[in-house]
């Protein structure tokens, strides 16, 4: 199994290509602002070809480069449909008024071809299998991507911006929910075995072992006892 990350942007968000091996066909995961640069480079270190980018969720920080990416390789994005407007309008996703500047070198719009992910679907693609999750709570159409553990790896868990180490995502945005965030860490995480591994949309890899243990959202989620006011700021976009 190949992975390799990394950030991108003034976001620092993370974006990641899978493969079964090196010089393997590949699926990218949530090519971001600026990431299309780093993109081309993995490729082109790992002898890679893409055959799909899938989105955890539509905030631009995480869909900036798909227009690019997609277009040079010919490959399809997936997208739940509830977050697929803000490919289109952005500003929809930040609270901004329609029209108003994004950062002016964004290229914003559809790629040619866009399918639809849905809650509990296995995707088979490059020779992996995507199970997606739906996890509204940081988006109305956030979903999660996990790979299942074979003998020489654990199982992999691809976040988005519903979990990262010692955190969660903010809900204040349009679409953000804390009530669906919480019921999405209790369905979507607490389910899943200590051992798997977390690959979050933004920050360092954990695993759910130690963010069943020290992750204060977590915890108070596994207590049944909601937000806690303990908890640390939110994060993502």
């Amino acid at each position: 199994m190949l992975i390799a990350g990394f950030p991108a942007g003034a976001w620092g968000t993370n974006c990641y290509l899978v493969a079964p091996a090196a010089g393997e066909e590949c699926v990218i995961i949530d090519p971001g602002h600026q990431a299309a640069e780093g993109v081309e480079e993995a490729l082109k270190k790992h002898r890679l070809k893409p055959v799909a980018v899938v989105l955890t969720h539509g905030h631009i920080d995480h869909v900036a480069s798909v227009v690019p990416v997609c277009g040079a390789h010919g490959v399809p994005a997936w997208i739940h449909p509830e977050d697929r407007y803000m490919m289109k309008d952005p500003s929809m996703g930040l609270g901004r008024s329609v029209g108003m500047p994004l950062m002016g070198e964004i290229t914003v719009g559809e790629p040619d071809d866009v399918k639809e992910l849905t809650d509990g679907v296995k995707l088979e693609l490059a020779g992996l299998e995507l199970s997606v999750a739906h996890a509204p709570g940081h988006t109305k159409g956030s979903v999660t991507f996990r790979m299942p553990e074979t003998a020489e790896i654990p199982s992999v868990f691809f976040s988005g911006d519903l979990l990262f180490a010692g955190s969660i995502g903010r809900t204040d945005l349009p679409g953000g929910d804390m009530a669906e965030m919480l019921d999405s860490l209790a369905r979507v995480c607490l389910p899943l075995d200590d051992s798997t591994v977390v690959l979050s949309g933004h920050g360092p890899q954990t695993t759910i072992g130690q963010e069943r243990a020290t992750n204060p959202y977590l915890r108070d989620v596994a207590a049944g006892q909601g937000e806690g006011s303990h908890t640390p700021p939110r994060r993502g976009m």
